[in-house]
């Protein structure tokens, strides 16, 4: 973990224990005062953008994982807890994905995976982030329920009238996802 991590995961426990002494399970003897929510929202924000940023921009914290066979031997199931793992798909079928994030980060690249029909991934996360890299041949539809996060969809509609969707369905507790062709 780098500094910046480290840095962003004592502002969410600060931020943590501070909602937890407003609302009575602990008791800290903090002041309460106007700032009341201001703060713990504020240090939620800069520990996760701290976070996500590390994860992002130091690609060495990335750890290549070999992309995982379903039970079924299509859809895939990828989780990823207080670390960062990347899954590339180099030629294989993909059949969709159900992708978990707990204080970590997870990257999906489909940019050479071969895409034939519409396919669905369903992602959730929990002071994590999620990046997701598809085909630029490919349409994207996102859904997502979020609370102090969100997604952020990138792409371009397709010119063709036949192309596939990849349908995301996100759920984000203090996280985030980010989907780039």
């Amino acid at each position: 973990m780098t500094r910046r991590t480290i840095i962003g995961i004592i502002f969410i426990v600060a931020a943590l224990m501070r909602l937890a002494d407003m609302w009575g399970i602990i008791q800290l003897n903090w002041d309460h005062s106007w700032t009341e929510y201001f703060g713990p929202v504020l240090l939620l924000y800069v520990g996760v953008e701290l976070v996500i940023y590390s994860f992002n921009k130091n690609p060495s914290q990335w750890l290549q994982r070999p992309v995982p066979q379903g039970e079924d031997g299509k859809r895939i199931s990828c989780a990823a807890r207080f670390g960062a793992d990347e899954y590339t798909y180099k030629g294989e079928v993909f059949h969709g994905a159900r992708l978990d994030a707990m204080c970590g980060g997870l990257r999906l690249d489909l940019r050479r995976a071969v895409i034939s029909e519409d396919e669905e991934i369903d992602i959730h996360t929990f002071l994590g982030g999620v990046e997701l890299l598809v085909p630029a041949t490919v349409n994207v539809e996102v859904k997502s329920h979020n609370f102090i996060g969100g997604v952020d969809n990138e792409t371009v509609k397709s010119a063709d009238e036949g192309a596939c969707t990849i349908h995301v369905t996100a759920s984000n507790f203090l996280g985030g996802v980010s989907v780039r062709s």
